[in-house]
């Protein structure tokens, strides 16, 4: 089992614990605990462009779960009509003793929901994806958005809401437009998948902003009650994974800009064309990949990190 100093890549401990490993991400590991609840477990593993590279970052798994535990409970808080997965940041109390500071911090015990094939992408400013789309056609995911933009820009009329398809493991997920999207899932689902990923898109950037972050996308999972039929907000939250997180005070219209997400990792891969799974990372983009993510954190939080 690898030390607290060194990356947790890899993790097997169904033998040990009993627990069945029901699913393996970029990211995290899911164990069956009973019929109704999962152990997600968020390892040091880190993905860009859909491939997982060779080598992790330090203490990234328990930093992307303090971090989505900080945001379900701001959320919480807010919308108390909108059930999340979270049960507890607490481990099981069956866990061995020897496993207990490996999988402490990194860990969420949650419900057991079906999930529904979207990726709910959010997107305030033009970037990435988008702003490659709108180069060539003038659209995002198919839409028609102003003439005449800029990168990096702010969308005048208010973030718009771009699903993207959820892929299988090794496949890579592909930008749809909403009414592909209401053909997945159906109209109710999707529009309120919508309604609900821009509220929480918006509060979360009205946070943001004041503490020097400027929140420029996100990524949202959803899964559903079948019992009740509710939206259930699960999988991680508006961390440095699943979203772009640019410096407040060096934002200009017009460039790309700094990031404090994994968008240091992707410029690094585009430079040295390693678009590609397997890839070892310097230790210098490790290093300040992890210094980008703990600055994010301490930011959004207003705690150290490690304390």
């Amino acid at each position: 089992m690898a030390q607290a100093s060194e990356p947790l890549t890899k993790l097997d401990i169904s033998q040990s614990t009993g627990w069945k490993k029901i699913a393996s991400g970029k990211v995290r590991e899911i164990f069956q605990i009973d019929q109704d609840s999962l152990l997600f477990v968020a390892t040091d593993r880190i993905s860009a462009y859909d491939y997982i590279m060779e080598n992790g970052i330090p203490s990234k798994g328990a930093l992307l779960t303090q971090l989505s535990a900080h945001w379900f409970q701001l959320i919480q808080s807010k919308y108390t009509s909108l059930r999340t997965h979270l049960i507890s940041m607490s481990l099981p109390r069956d866990t061995p003793a020897d496993l207990q500071s490996t999988l402490s911090r990194r860990s969420m015990l949650v419900r057991r929901h079906d999930l529904i094939p979207l990726e709910s992408i959010v997107r305030g400013y033009i970037t990435g994806s988008a702003w490659s789309e709108y180069r060539k056609s003038g659209t995002v995911h198919g839409m028609q958005v102003p003439a005449g933009m800029q990168e990096s820009q702010r969308f005048e009329g208010g973030a718009i809401w771009t699903p993207s398809t959820k892929a299988e493991q090794g496949e890579h997920d592909e930008n749809i437009s909403k009414a592909k999207a209401i053909e997945i899932v159906g109209e109710e689902v999707a529009k309120k998948i919508e309604q609900v990923s821009l509220e929480i898109y918006k509060m979360a950037h009205d946070y943001a902003l004041p503490r020097g972050i400027i929140i420029a996308d996100t990524k949202l999972e959803f899964g559903i009650d079948k019992t009740t039929g509710e939206i259930i907000l699960v999988d991680e939250v508006l961390t440095p994974d699943s979203s772009r997180f640019w410096p407040a005070d060096k934002y200009e219209v017009g460039k790309g800009q700094d990031s404090y997400d994994k968008q240091y990792l992707r410029d690094y891969l585009t430079k040295t064309n390693n678009k590609r799974t397997g890839v070892t990372i310097p230790e210098e983009v490790v290093r300040e990949t992890a210094r980008k993510y703990q600055e994010a954190y301490e930011k959004l939080t207003g705690n150290a990190w490690g304390q």
